[in-house]
């Protein structure tokens, strides 16, 4: 499973806990509302992503990011997108307009 990275050091996730007035404890204790095991994030773990010191971690699973993020979601309308960055580069729309001949099945055969 890919790994997120938290934007600004944690910055946003602080600033988006500060605005839905959730502690570490009480945002750890909310995602186990969105998480359908019911296990959600651990405070450990919410605590690490929005450290600043010797503990802080800059990568996360992608589903312990989305359990965060869709709880200050709900509550500031913070996005993910403004909470961590993407492990991966996303293209823009491909603008080529060069056809092939033969299929890649026909290529891979010759």
């Amino acid at each position: 499973m890919p790994k997120l990275h938290r934007k600004g050091e944690g910055k946003p996730l602080r600033d988006a806990m500060e605005r839905a007035d959730l502690t570490i404890e009480e945002l750890a204790e909310a995602t186990k509302t969105v998480d359908p095991d019911g296990k959600g994030v651990s405070p450990a773990t919410v605590g690490r992503l929005t450290s600043r010191g010797t503990s802080a971690r800059e990568r996360c699973e992608e589903k312990t990011a989305w359990f965060v993020a869709v709880v200050l979601h709900s509550k500031t309308n913070a996005p993910l997108q403004d909470l961590f960055d993407p492990p991966f580069f996303i293209p823009s729309h491909s603008t080529s307009t060069v056809e092939r001949s033969r299929s890649d099945a026909a290529a891979s055969e010759a």
